[in-house]
């Protein structure tokens, strides 16, 4: 971060690492930092230490301005890969990267058509006391002639958040179901209770390769039809880099009779990020399908030999460009979302 330069309209007090450190300093500061419990106060500095962590490869200059657009995203899966790496706490290290990626939220929640849904899904991820407090640090810790109005806009999110039911618990729904449709589409009421019609039921497994996705399955879907992206390659003879066209629509084919046969099964693939995961659960919810996702993850110290002991394994050059759209699902994409970690099932 030393040597990134920002656009000084907002940041007058230098590069990215003197800012940084002036939001440390004021959340050291700060009695709402002080008085938290101390894996929360742990938590709330790490993700200050790494908010802005992914300027320098986001940084632009445009039409004579400096931009770091899309820096929150890319920051938190970079603060996921430092923190994975260091042997950090799973649900702790979630949290942080939650903070990460939402960090700049509070400054423009109040404004958006969308804030009740933006509020509800930080409550699910970040948590949004602890947002409030990452942000107000943040304004604190720059230079710039409009810091009164940004601390304003963190108390007006403060409030909005506290009036939603979702400032210091998730926001909490009428069933499972009813919380999957509200994040799905548009327009629902989040206290209504939805009626669960689903025909069957289909298991997405997400992880990177070598985490143990396969390993779950034997153990815990026994029987059930799987549609596997490393078994589709290995029957067209594709490499498992490169273009996956092909390898997807096979699949997809496979899972619609499987889906119009209204048969439970698994979907076995890396499905990294959220995005890759949304088609798939549209794909599967438009068949009604209920969805549950079950993420399975392992310490370098395992993923790394495993993926290398694979009959189908992943080169390690490729593996690390995944890590770089590693997004971890939340309980907000699914009507059920399972984490393991190591072999052990693991709340977030």
């Amino acid at each position: 971060m030393r040597g990134c330069p920002q656009d000084a309209a907002y940041h007058a007090e230098g590069d990215v690492r003197a800012h940084v450190r002036m939001v440390c300093e004021a959340l050291a500061g700060m009695e709402d930092w002080r008085r938290l419990p101390a894996g929360d106060r742990e938590i709330v500095f790490a993700a200050a230490l790494l908010h802005d962590a992914a300027k320098p490869s986001c940084t632009r200059h445009e039409d004579g301005r400096i931009t770091s657009r899309g820096h929150s995203r890319r920051g938190a899966m970079l603060a996921r890969r430092i923190l994975w790496e260091l042997g950090t706490d799973f649900a702790a290290r979630e949290q942080v990267c939650g903070l990460v990626r939402y960090h700049q939220s509070p400054f423009h929640l109040i404004n958006r058509a969308d804030a009740q849904r933006l509020a509800f899904l930080i409550s699910h991820n970040a948590g949004c006391g602890l947002l409030a407090i990452l942000a107000r640090a943040d304004a604190l810790g720059r230079q710039c002639s409009d810091q009164s109005s940004i601390l304003e806009r963190v108390a007006l999110f403060e409030e909005y958040c506290r009036e939603q039911d979702c400032l210091l618990t998730p926001r909490r729904f009428p069933s499972a179901h009813s919380r999957f449709l509200y994040f799905r589409s548009e327009g629902r009421d989040p206290n209504y209770l939805a009626y669960d019609d689903s025909r069957c039921q289909v298991t997405l497994l997400s992880g990177l390769p070598g985490s143990g996705k396969d390993t779950w399955v034997a153990e815990h879907l026994s029987g059930l039809p799987v549609v596997s992206l490393d078994a589709i390659r290995e029957t067209l003879e594709a490499e498992p880099t490169g273009n996956q066209g092909a390898v997807i629509q096979a699949a997809r084919e496979e899972a619609r009779v499987l889906l119009r046969e209204a048969r439970d099964f698994a979907w076995n693939a890396t499905n990294l990020s959220r995005d890759v995961r949304r088609q798939l659960i549209d794909l599967f919810a438009d068949y009604g399908a209920q969805v549950r996702i079950v993420y399975v993850e392992a310490n370098p110290a395992r993923l790394f030999p495993q993926n290398r002991n694979r009959e189908a394994a992943v080169p390690e050059e490729a593996l690390q460009r995944m890590m770089e759209r590693w997004e971890v699902p939340d309980s907000t994409e699914a009507d059920e979302v399972e984490w393991w970690v190591n072999g052990e099932r693991r709340s977030k």
